[in-house]
């Protein structure tokens, strides 16, 4: 399945039923008891869904909606919210913040809540694969192989893919526009870096999501690469291509 649900509550024993639940269906969950937390892991780990309360420490429920409703980055991440409050005006102003849906606690039902989140994992799940159509990748990458399966993948979802192996063939090809670069860190002449501090340069690619995928994962070279602009850093021994090509697609279509 691999979605990955966050749960932002702070009574424990709700918080407990909701975690056993999604996690019974084989969600993965993460669970946190302030709201500020809770923002700071939907910018962190992009969660597929959020179960969100109202009444919170540090940030209110409210104030959760609203930072994601101004935020491009986690705007698109659906969340249903559960509450002691079940006033009309209540519901109104979370429905108004794009809350996906409104459960009352005294009203609780965990299997109620598990359906509607499928139900929304399965419109995003939708909207997403159809958002990769005609979308242009390019790969920068000396190893073939991986090069080889991630194209592959890509161009079953109707993408088109350029492939770069050296620095030089990644400054041509990045003069074009993309939709997301795919970029290792060691390459043949010119490094990564470099190349990511290139494109970040040039016009055509100043805002394109660019993945560093690297087996360079020092705590250095991860924010060496984030404070030249790279927006996901992946490292390749820890990661499967299905892993890496899960992560650029939910990148590609946020």
């Amino acid at each position: 399945m691999g979605e990955r649900i966050l749960i932002i509550e702070d009574d424990p024993t709700l918080g407990d039923i909701l975690r056993e639940k999604f996690s019974s269906a084989g969600y993965a969950v993460d669970i946190v008891t302030d709201g500020a937390i809770g923002l700071e892991n939907m910018r962190k780990k992009k969660p597929d869904l959020v179960i969100l309360d109202i009444m919170l420490p540090t940030l209110n429920g409210y104030e959760v909606l609203e930072a994601r409703k101004k935020d491009p980055d986690i705007s698109s991440i659906p969340v249903i919210i559960v509450s002691n409050s079940g006033q009309p005006v209540e519901i109104s102003r979370a429905i108004a913040l794009n809350a996906q849906d409104y459960f009352v606690k005294a009203q609780f039902n965990p299997d109620e809540i598990l359906e509607k989140a499928r139900a929304q994992l399965s419109k995003r799940a939708s909207k997403n694969a159809a958002s990769l159509l005609g979308k242009k990748i390019l790969m920068v990458e000396d190893d073939k192989f991986l090069a080889d399966v991630l194209a592959k993948q890509f161009s079953s979802e109707q993408c088109t893919v350029s492939h770069a192996m050296t620095g030089d063939e990644a400054l041509a090809a990045g003069a074009e526009r993309y939709d997301a670069i795919i970029l290792d860190l060691m390459l043949p002449g010119m490094n990564g870096f470099e190349i990511l501090a290139a494109l970040r340069a040039a016009p055509a690619n100043k805002n394109t999501p660019i993945m560093v995928l690297s087996n360079m994962a020092r705590p250095e070279d991860v924010e060496r690469a984030k404070k030249l602009g790279a927006t996901m850093f992946l490292m390749k021994a820890m990661t499967t291509p299905s892993e890496i090509y899960a992560e650029i697609k939910k990148t590609i279509s946020n």
